[in-house]
């Protein structure tokens, strides 16, 4: 078997870690052991869920040191990010919590037998249950909220199904420290192998999403990873779901009235907000529409200082810091031009220089208009509002469209921004920046393809419908119906012959 190795991105060092990758005979005993953790979750019910939510968040917490540790010598991301990181993953553990205590997730609906004017109907009874163990890919930008203690282990494992994670190489050792602290939550409350695992190496990627006990996959990660993933899923005889959050552009346009009122605040926060973990946010702004004038000026020119007199950041991993210097250069033959862009001492691990470059509005291309990963933004800068609808079309559909207002005279703009920004992004900023994710029940984190391939959230609260099916019982005995559709249940809300009918405790 290959011994897995990680690298520092400070120092670019590669080193050799106790783990092997996981070859095919060993993803067969990981899925086997999730299929038969699947009826110890069950019969926790969605208290017990909860209650093992509640203890895997307390685990991460008291691991708090070493994993951040390990996430630091494996990303370079700075401690206090990491650290907040961490901090996430248990709220996200938490939240779901109060999911499962809440209920009404499962949607559950009772239609008592009666005649209709179709004639005598049955008693139908329905409600949301869980699809079976899920694969997960873990993202290399988030060690923790998108990897192994992330949002989609928190949803899945919350929804009633084992999860089976595929460690990214850029951090598999606090892949693997994650899972120890989950496991260990595990068998506090007596449960078996197999409610959570870990499988490494690219290929047990594929081996495990054309396992036949896994239900369904989730990936935070590139286009390409995706189709690599679906190529296998079209492998199996039985097709299974694909959840993927991929590219996003996150396009800020700025209105000549906020330019005029708040230039350097607006520039303050958008160098913040592209350059925050060296760009490597799936809700970098990666263009922002400055309109020409004096307010533009302004703004355009506290970014070029900013950026001037920042740092070098240091990238996830070798491939990521190659792609986005080929991808700078490619935007800077396409047109644009290099506004700002310190110099920075790159040594041997994968630091790069932040980027600012610019281009005129009647130049944008679909080929500018694209994602960069990494500390790069570009301004377009526009001469007329009335331009800004077909320049946002050439934009691809992104997670999050943002609109800085000026004053109420903007307010038939604004409206028209939104129609644009509606149809093409899953969020919309308001006088703000989309880095920064709420974990909460409102939260939408998708978007219209590429930003993602599915209708649904993968953060907040109802990112648990992913992991879950329908499942109607006619004219059951009651005995053999979930508790949450028998007739005298009463702690959640439920649609009973059409009516919503609120929980009593």
């Amino acid at each position: 078997m290959n011994v897995v190795s990680t690298v520092d991105p400070r120092d670019g060092q590669r080193r050799a870690t106790d783990l092997t990758e996981t070859d095919e005979s060993g993803v067969d005993v990981v899925a086997g052991q999730a299929s038969r953790a699947t009826r110890w979750l069950a019969d926790l019910g969605r208290n017990g869920r909860a209650e093992l939510l509640d203890a895997i968040a307390a685990s991460l917490q008291a691991r708090r040191a070493d994993l951040v540790a390990a996430a630091e010598a494996e990303t370079g991301l700075a401690h206090a990010r990491l650290d907040s990181e961490l901090t996430r993953a248990a709220v996200q553990f938490q939240m779901f919590g109060d999911v499962l205590r809440d209920g009404a997730y499962v949607e559950a609906a009772i239609d008592h037998a009666a005649d209709t004017t179709l004639g005598p109907g049955p008693d139908v009874r329905r409600m949301l249950v869980p699809l079976g163990p899920v694969a997960v890919f873990g993202a290399s930008n988030f060690p923790f909220a998108f990897s192994v203690a992330g949002g989609d282990t928190a949803a899945a494992l919350a929804a009633g199904c084992p999860t089976v994670l595929k460690a990214h190489p850029s951090h598999p050792l606090t892949s693997h420290a994650s899972a120890a602290a989950i496991e260990a939550a595990v068998r506090d409350l007596g449960g078996p192998d197999g409610v959570i695992g870990v499988v490494y190496g690219e290929q047990a990627g594929r081996w495990l999403v054309r396992h036949p006990a896994i239900r369904a996959a989730a990936l935070t990660g590139s286009v390409n990873a995706a189709r690599a993933i679906q190529a296998a899923i079209d492998d199996r005889p039985d097709p299974i779901p694909l959840y993927a959050e991929l590219s996003s552009v996150n396009p800020i346009v700025v209105l000549p009235g906020a330019a005029a009122d708040r230039a350097e605040g607006i520039a303050e926060g958008l160098f913040a907000s592209f350059t925050a973990s060296g760009g490597q946010l799936c809700t970098k702004p990666g263009l922002a529409f400055v309109p020409a004038g004096r307010g533009g000026d302004e703004l355009v020119d506290g970014l070029r200082e900013r950026v001037a007199g920042s740092g070098g950041a240091v990238l996830l991993n070798e491939r990521i810091r190659d792609a986005y210097e080929i991808r700078a250069a490619e935007f800077e033959r396409a047109g644009t031009r290099v506004s700002a862009q310190p110099q920075v001492e790159t040594g041997a691990g994968f630091a790069v220089a932040p980027r600012l470059l610019e281009v005129d509005l009647p130049k944008l291309t679909a080929e500018i208009a694209d994602e960069c990963f990494g500390p790069l933004m570009i301004v377009v800068r526009y001469d007329d509002t009335a331009d800004l609808d077909a320049a946002l079309h050439v934009v691809p559909p992104s997670l999050t469209g943002s609109v800085h207002r000026g004053t109420e005279d903007d307010a038939d703009m604004v409206r028209g921004l939104v129609d644009v920004l509606s149809a093409r992004t899953g969020r919309i900023v308001f006088d703000g920046y989309p880095t920064g994710v709420r974990v909460s029940w409102a939260q939408h984190h998708g978007g219209p393809w590429p930003s993602t391939n599915a209708v649904h959230t993968s953060v907040g609260a109802t990112s648990i419908r992913r992991f879950l099916r329908p499942l109607a019982w006619q004219d059951a005995p009651e005995w053999v119906l979930p508790e949450e559709l028998r007739d005298e249940y009463t702690a959640i809300v439920r649609r009973i012959d059409g009516r919503l009918t609120p929980a009593v405790e």
